[in-house]
Parts: C-alpha cells; sequence; structure tokens
C-alpha cells in the first residue's frame, strides 16, 4: 500500500510537469490496481475527472403555484449563500406575461423570489411553456479582497505534488488553480480563512460517485470560496450554516473521490457570471518541499 501511494505522489509530481504524459491503469488477476506512465498489456487510460459535483437540485428549486388567473413561477434558495439565478421561458402556446429575455437576479441566503406570472391568453384553454433555470453558488457583483491564506492543516512539513496550471488535472477553469498536498490520511485539516459553511460531503468512501469525495465549501465575506476536498469519510466537524473562524477544525484528510493518493486538494474559487472558476490565491508562507511523510520519506 505505502508503495502504491508512493507511486501514485511520484505521478501526479511528474504530470504536473510534462505537458503529454499518460498514465495508465492496470489491475491483475487479484484485484491489485497499479497506475504507471507504461502501456503494459492490459492496461487502460487512466482519466482524472476534476470537477466537483454538487448537487443543489434539492436546495436551488424553481416552484410553479397555479391561482385562478394562471401560473406564478417562483425560485427558493436553501443554501446558506446567495445563487445568481437565470429564468428563461421557450415554447410558449396560449401563454402571455413571459419575459421575452431571460430574467437574472442574484438570490439572497435562505430566501425565494417571484420572477414571473403567466396568464392564458385564451381563457379556458391550458398554458404549455418550458422553463430553463440556471445558477450558480455565490455573489458575481463582489471583488475578491488581498489575502494570504495560511495553511489549511496541522503537521507536516507535507510537499506540493500539483500546482496551479497542472497539466495532470489542474487545467479545468473550476480547478486551474488549485493546489494539492500530499498528506497522510487523517491529517488535520482547518480552515484558511473565517467565513460560512455552505455546502459539505461526508459520507463518501473510496472512490464512490463524486470525484471530489467528501469536501467542505466555506463561503468568505468577499464572494470567494474555500474548498477542501477528498476528506475522510465521517470525519467532517462542521455542518452547513455554521461559521468557522480561520484555524478551526473542519475535517481529516483522505483519499476519496478521484484521487491517486491520500492529498488534500485546495482551492479558491468565485462566481464569474453564472459560472464558479477558481482564482489566483497566496499562501502567507511556502510550502515546505522536505520530506514528504505521506509517502515515507526520509
Amino acid at each position: 500500500m505505502l508503495g502504491r501511494s508512493f507511486l501514485f505522489c511520484v505521478l501526479v509530481l511528474a504530470a504536473g510537469q510534462a505537458s503529454a504524459l499518460t498514465i495508465y491503469k492496470y489491475v491483475d488477476k487479484n484485484g491489485v490496481v497499479t497506475y504507471s506512465d507504461q502501456a503494459v498489456a492490459g492496461a487502460q487510460v487512466f482519466v482524472f475527472r476534476d470537477r466537483m459535483v454538487e448537487r443543489l437540485d434539492n436546495q436551488v428549486k424553481l416552484e410553479t403555484k397555479k391561482h385562478d388567473a394562471g401560473e406564478t413561477l417562483l425560485v427558493r434558495n436553501d443554501l446558506y449563500a446567495p445563487v445568481e439565478i437565470e429564468l428563461s421561458l421557450s415554447k410558449l402556446v396560449n401563454a402571455s406575461g413571459a419575459p421575452e429575455q431571460p430574467i437574472r437576479w442574484v438570490l439572497p441566503p435562505r430566501s425565494h423570489i417571484r420572477l414571473a406570472t403567466l396568464a392564458p391568453q385564451v381563457a379556458g384553454k391550458p398554458m404549455r411553456y418550458t422553463p430553463r433555470l440556471r445558477y450558480a453558488l455565490g455573489d458575481p457583483r463582489l471583488l475578491p479582497k488581498v489575502y494570504h491564506y495560511p495553511l489549511p492543516w496541522r503537521g507536516g512539513p507535507f510537499r506540493q505534488t500539483q500546482g496551479a496550471n497542472g497539466e495532470y488535472s489542474h487545467y479545468t477553469p473550476k480547478g486551474r488553480y488549485a493546489i494539492d498536498i500530499a498528506m497522510p490520511e487523517g491529517t488535520p485539516i482547518v480552515a484558511a480563512r473565517a467565513g460560512m459553511v455552505v455546502k459539505t460531503e461526508n459520507q463518501q468512501s473510496g472512490r464512490g460517485n463524486n470525484p471530489s469525495g467528501n469536501f467542505v465549501r466555506i463561503l468568505h465575506d468577499d464572494g470567494t470560496m474555500g474548498v477542501y476536498l477528498h476528506l475522510m469519510r465521517g470525519s467532517v466537524s462542521v455542518r452547513e450554516g455554521q461559521h468557522v473562524y480561520a484555524g478551526e477544525h473542519l475535517a481529516n484528510s483522505g483519499n476519496t473521490g478521484n484521487s491517486t493518493g491520500p492529498h488534500l486538494h485546495f482551492v479558491v474559487q468565485r462566481n464569474v457570471g453564472l459560472a464558479l472558476e477558481s482564482i489566483p490565491f497566496n499562501f502567507a508562507q511556502p510550502v515546505d518541499s522536505l520530506p514528504n511523510f505521506a509517502v515515507g520519506g526520509d
């Protein structure tokens, strides 16, 4: 197990330095999984899915209220964070009152808003239309403040295995400026900045069905969000709606989700207009490149 973890971290580091590196996944007859840069017989190309899957369908909802005059469309935000929304209506039949252009709004935390009321053009005949609701966490009108983030863990020193714009997996808008730090499972993870806990996942084990694994998302006062990924199952000690301070314990590091070895994936994001994107940030001190105890270095 230790040898495989060492190989995983080496591959992540090498991939961040070589733009054309392909990594292969091989499962032997005993079910042992090996990752390598060599295309041995039976190996498959390993595709790293660097995307966060945060299901908001049950917390940002389009509701329809029917009444004698027609139908009223409302959007409800049950999250502890503002949400930018956009509602558009198409394929209208026998419906009046629909906006010609999509309606955009920033909905405050734990609130709802009426966006449109439709009425039949011909009384007694049914209305038909197709609604489309788009949304993204955060308020795009807020601008990030300069902030130097303390290291979001206790212990170490640990090694950075992939930095910003890493060719292995840090190339998507959501993760372009993320940092991966290899560390033993169970390392205490702490808040690098004060804010409101707005999303958590705590029940995923192993690879699971979410590339992020278990995570904590914290909304800061300037609209940015710090996200801590691949956490140990059952270790998240904060809840959605809780205010946390810098240095407060959040969870323990793990190896859940689409992770090739024990590490913390830390990223700062903001809403840039109906889309979350990672943004550059600086730690308050250098990440040490001394021995990496996660892989048994000396």
